[in-house]
């Protein structure tokens, strides 16, 4: 018997940066898949929209924050039991107005990441992401 292949979800994920280099987290809200993990926000590319079109939509419907610019820093694929994401990383050091919980998730900035659980496809990153940290302070 063949498996299908199933086409990955496009989701868009901002690293929101401090200067001195802390990140943004949120926690999943209840009744999501993994609900209660930690993660970089964002959410799913609607079908025609712009990578970066849809982290400034997510960031607005689930933070209240406007990203003023994001660079683009890395791509991960990861397979969960619920979906397969294709993930696009940006990393944004400049943006307008204070997270606010607009989902009613959790957040926190983090220097050291010391919340947990992490989602799986965020562990990974943190080590890479570390040495970006050092280069901007």
């Amino acid at each position: 018997m063949s498996q299908v292949k199933v086409t990955p979800v496009d989701v868009a994920v901002g690293i929101l940066m401090k200067p001195n280099g802390d990140v943004l987290l949120g926690q999943r809200p209840a009744g999501k898949p993994y609900d209660g993990y930690w993660e970089f926000p964002g959410g799913k590319v609607e079908a025609g929209e712009a990578i970066l079109d849809a982290l400034k939509r997510e960031f607005v419907e689930e933070l209240g924050l406007h990203i003023v610019s994001a660079e683009p820093w890395c791509g991960v694929e990861y397979v969960y039991p619920h979906a397969h994401v294709r993930l696009h990383f940006y990393i944004s050091r400049e943006w307008h107005g204070e997270p606010q919980s607009l989902e009613g998730q959790a957040f926190a900035w983090q220097g050291e990441v010391g919340v947990e659980p992490l989602l799986p496809a965020t562990i990974p990153l943190l080590e890479w992401l570390d040495v970006v940290r050092r280069e901007a302070c």
